[in-house]
């Protein structure tokens, strides 16, 4: 099975199950170019903890990929995986490949990764709260010779203009979504390729999360930077992305255009909050409904 549901141009479950055409029978690797490649890759912790189970995923050049699942899917851990992160939690992956541009990233450090092109935003934001916002973007390019950091300084502030009226303020002062700001702008400082980013909504007001997500789709649109994007917020994910995965217990359970998630029964009931007629349902009515995951089935 293709990674845009098969090689037919039909959208899959990864049970196999017909789910509908996208396009004319044409293979996807004559349409796009994949930046990122996943193929049946497994992670364990300590050596033990398997958390991923044979995940395979591709991200085309230039488009926002959304990562949906719940807390403890795995889509932190796959992040991890790709950027190299997994060695400092002492975790591996033990199975699989994970290649940028069909070159293998196996066994390479997170600086190394990071100069291939790939730049993880982590949960949190996690940014150096007693350097100023300048210094921690300055940060962001330490992989970078510096002919041209103040160019790019100037292009980070375009997009996010609270930044540059508190460039000399300490980091830890910030607001949340200041917070979350400077943490985009540091990746934007490596010049990626790609920006993973992990949870940007999370902890913040709605109309800042509005505001971060309409300069996400600006940088994509405007550099052309790809980026992979994890995100509870299945509602905000499927409005950014042009194609996206659901993440279960480790793997991929279903996967296809945004359009086409949001018509999946299940994606409405567990993760849009719809019943079968289109209504909202209430917290409590979802957290007490037994979950029928078809894609498992």
């Amino acid at each position: 099975m293709g990674p845009f549901g098969a090689t037919d141009g039909s959208l899959r479950a990864t049970d196999g199950s017909f789910l509908g055409q996208m396009w004319p029978s044409t293979r996807v690797e004559d349409l796009r170019k994949f930046v990122l490649r996943l193929t049946n890759v497994e992670v364990r912790y300590d050596r033990v903890i398997l958390v991923l189970k044979g995940l395979s995923l591709e991200v085309p050049e230039g488009q926002i990929v959304a990562l949906l699942g719940a807390n403890g899917a795995g889509k932190s851990t796959t992040l991890k995986a790709i950027s190299g992160l997994l060695k400092s939690e002492d975790g591996e992956v033990s199975e699989g490949t994970i290649e940028l541009d069909g070159q293998s990233l196996a066994d390479l450090d997170p600086a190394d990764i990071v100069r291939r092109g790939i730049f993880q935003v982590i949960e949190g934001r996690r940014i150096f709260q007693h350097l100023n916002v300048e210094e921690n973007l300055l940060a962001g390019a330490h992989t970078r010779a510096r002919k041209t950091l103040k160019d790019d300084l100037q292009v980070v502030y375009s997009y996010f203009a609270p930044l540059k009226t508190r460039r000399l303020s300490t980091a830890g002062y910030l607001s949340g979504g200041e917070q979350q700001m400077l943490a985009i702008g540091r990746a934007l400082m490596a010049r990626p390729r790609l920006i993973m980013l992990d949870e940007p909504s999370l902890g913040l007001a709605p109309l800042i999360v509005q505001e971060i997500l309409e300069i996400i789709q600006r940088i994509n649109r405007e550099s052309g930077t790809t980026i992979l994007l994890v995100e509870q917020n299945a509602h905000l994910a499927l409005s950014l992305a042009s194609y996206a995965y659901l993440m279960e217990n480790g793997r991929i359970v279903l996967e296809g255009p945004p359009s086409r998630l949001r018509e999946n029964q299940d994606v409405q009931e567990f993760y849009l909050g719809l019943t079968e007629l289109g209504e909202h349902r209430s917290y409590r009515d979802i957290k007490h409904y037994k979950r029928r995951k078809r894609w498992l089935s």
